[in-house]
């Protein structure tokens, strides 16, 4: 059985996203290559075989979560081939998962943002575009393959609210506020137009000479590069810190953790509790005013 067969299941009956196949490819077929470089039978292979395969993975010192992630790819490939008949059991199921590292997310201050946000020129269609790219990630927590992806008729102008799609084709409804209402709004009857020329394309973001197509999350992370450098912020930023921002934000201002995951798109809140963890400042603020012990004056 080819690899290809596997793909095709991701993506027609699991609907993965392009990005999530991609990495599956890679994984199984970093994991091939390993196994003709020891003339390893794929369908036979044994405990020890695997582990070999491990031992080379730490070797090359690759990240827990990197590890974690192939050991996964693996383990729904050979459920896979399984499931068809292929191979005796899935060997990968009795894997372990290396232990999870523990490392915050990080995230940026508000004079930040507001750094950040005088950058783009808005007189300007690109500054426009630019502009509204970062009010989006940031007053919606969206994913960037989830921005690239907004079409126009997903906006509801009225209720300030979109209709994303995101991980696994879950759908969910994102809000937005006036600051992104008013550069939305701007940039559709203006800089939107000019960058079309008069051609049509029914997603939000655009560039010049796309035809219909969606704008690139590779194009955002350039753009999200240069408004950083502009702005000379001394921090690794990227499209998810924004996400990791408002999240963080919103914690921090007291929001529900449950509203939190919702706003996120995660399927756990497992995933949404790292969170917790850098809002250390909004519980201090609430232990120092609610307990009889430690009330301020």
């Amino acid at each position: 059985m080819t690899i290809d067969e596997f793909i095709k299941y991701l993506k027609i009956e699991k609907n993965y996203s392009k990005y999530t196949i991609m990495n599956y490819e890679l994984d199984i077929n970093d994991f091939i290559s390993f196994c003709n470089e020891e003339k390893i039978n794929i369908y036979k292979i044994n405990y020890n075989e695997v582990k070999k395969y491990l031992i080379k993975l730490y070797d090359k010192k690759y990240k827990a979560s990197t590890i974690s992630r192939k050991i996964s790819s693996l383990r729904m490939y050979y459920k896979f081939l399984y499931n068809n008949k292929f191979v005796d059991k899935n060997i990968f199921k009795y894997i372990s998962l290396p232990k999870k590292e523990k490392r915050l997310p990080k995230y940026m201050t508000n004079t930040d943002i507001d750094e950040i946000f005088n950058i783009p020129n808005i007189k300007t269609p690109i500054g426009q575009r630019n502009r509204l790219i970062l009010e989006l990630l940031y007053s919606t927590g969206i994913r960037v393959s989830e921005l690239c992806n907004i079409k126009i008729n997903d906006i509801n102008f009225g209720e300030k609210s979109i209709r994303i799609l995101g991980k696994g084709s879950k759908e969910r409804i994102v809000l937005y506020g006036k600051p992104c209402e008013e550069i939305l709004e701007k940039y559709i009857e203006d800089g939107r137009k000019v960058l079309l020329n008069g051609k049509n394309n029914e997603y939000l973001i655009v560039g010049t000479n796309k035809g219909n197509r969606s704008f690139s999350t590779r194009s955002v992370e350039l753009i999200i590069d240069d408004i950083i450098k502009k702005a000379a912020l001394n921090k690794n930023v990227t499209p998810h810190t924004l996400r990791h921002t408002f999240a963080t934000h919103l914690l921090n201002e007291g929001c529900d953790i449950l509203i939190v995951k919702e706003l996120l798109g995660h399927s756990s809140l497992d995933t949404t509790g790292i969170y917790t963890h850098v809002s250390n400042e909004r519980l201090r603020k609430v232990y120092l005013n609610s307990h009889p012990r430690a009330k301020k004056d």
